[in-house]
């Protein structure tokens, strides 16, 4: 290994070699980010394919990867025939583990639960939970015009549902977690004050609004243990009016991190309101109305386009300005995401005092990047053209995946 880095730069020689996460050692501090696989079988459990799916950035080197999209319970899948955590499909997620673990790398489970941001028709509660009874856009194509306010009973519900499943994850062979606490998940409709209209002790000020999150990550501490790595997704701003502002993102990092989290990924944007400024690029409007079957929905989408697609140009470390001003305001590891294709933005992440990356297209593009990079250095070329095609194919047939030709080396 030394020879092969012996080339590199300081911080490329730090993202490809080995580091702690809290009681797991990863390979690296390359980190595959959950993009939902689409790939499920007859009993909404993840598929052969899946598995290979994630087989193939296990033997590209990644440090870590990310089963996506992993609900706690049947009412927080986004739509009935999506996946939840449960006893039933243990054998599945065991070979998972196992696939991944034969490469050298481990593997995370990101438990997130939908909410109110819900098309599920099959809803044991009847309506979709959330923070606030509210009117219900998402739902009116489906015949559920309102969301349910939760109740504290509820939420202990919810939080326990969170446990259960980190539980099942850790019983399986999985090394870590990720709980969504971003991008208009439930967690997330806690903590922004768009969807969180309270009086109560959970409502108003940040810390009460994070009261309910701060809960759910306790329940999963305590089911998980002290030494098994607990990571949280967060929203650092929406640039949504009324919603999540950056100083609510930093606050809701200074929580997490006094709570014991170990990780914090700093991502932005929310799915259901401003999509684009998770990815940045080619707008991904034209390929969801592809895939999208529900008639109302698709005229909304394209009634709506414009404001709900806005348009954010890429350009490398597109999310960075927001991200180094949460290096001073916590002690945990913090993990970067956002326009990181190039090595030479690598670099500057690791440089800057970020302990991991997570990639998202950049490893669809080419799973076998980590070995690209420790064999090329810096004249590595993802050659990911930011199209965004890959991300609408979260709801097709075949799955997430790159469109365009397989990954070649081209000379920098």
């Amino acid at each position: 290994m030394d020879n092969l880095l012996s080339g590199h730069t300081n911080g490329l020689n730090k993202l490809v070699t080995e580091a702690k996460l809290n009681g797991v050692t990863l390979q690296n501090r390359i980190i595959k980010a959950a993009t939902f696989e689409s790939m499920l079988d007859t009993a909404n459990t993840i598929s052969d394919r899946c598995i290979e799916f994630h087989e193939s950035f296990a033997s590209g080197g990644v440090g870590m990867t990310t089963l996506a999209y992993c609900a706690p319970e049947p009412d927080g899948r986004m739509m009935e025939h999506y996946m939840y955590i449960r006893e039933e499909i243990h054998p599945q997620l065991k070979k998972l583990a196992d696939t991944v673990h034969k490469h050298g790398t481990k593997l995370s489970g990101q438990i997130a639960h939908c909410g109110a941001f819900s098309r599920n028709k099959k809803l044991s509660r009847k309506r979709p939970i959330g923070p606030t009874t509210m009117f219900n856009p998402i739902g009116i194509p489906y015949g559920s015009f309102l969301t349910r306010g939760m109740n504290e009973q509820v939420m202990r519900e919810v939080a326990t549902s969170f446990a259960r499943a980190a539980g099942i994850l850790k019983n399986a062979g999985f090394d870590a977690v990720e709980i969504h606490f971003g991008h208009g998940y439930l967690l997330s409709q806690f903590i922004s004050p768009l969807t969180n209209k309270r009086k109560d002790k959970y409502g108003g000020c940040i810390e009460n609004r994070m009261r309910f999150p701060l809960q759910v990550l306790e329940y999963v501490r305590k089911e998980v243990g002290t030494d098994f790595p607990i990571l949280g997704k967060i929203t650092m701003y929406d640039d949504v009016k009324g919603g999540i502002s950056l100083e609510d993102g930093l606050s809701t990092a200074r929580l997490l991190d006094q709570a014991g989290i170990d990780g914090v990924i700093l991502s932005a944007g929310t799915s259901s309101q401003n999509p684009m400024l998770l990815f940045h690029g080619q707008s991904i409007l034209k390929d969801l109305l592809k895939y999208e079957r529900n008639p109302l929905i698709r005229l909304g989408m394209k009634m709506l386009g414009k404001s709900m697609f806005k348009d954010y140009p890429y350009h490398e470390l597109y999310l960075l300005d927001a991200a180094r001003k949460f290096r001073d305001s916590v002690n945990c590891n913090l993990i970067y995401i956002g326009g990181a294709t190039e090595p030479e933005s690598m670099e500057k992440i690791m440089n800057m005092g970020f302990d991991f990356i997570q990639f998202g297209r950049p490893l669809l593009r080419d799973p076998a990047m980590p070995k690209h990079l420790i064999e090329l250095g810096m004249k590595y070329s993802n050659g990911c053209d930011h199209c965004n095609r890959c991300a609408p194919l979260m709801n097709a047939p075949e799955g997430i995946h790159c469109v365009l030709p397989e990954w070649e080396h081209t000379e920098k």
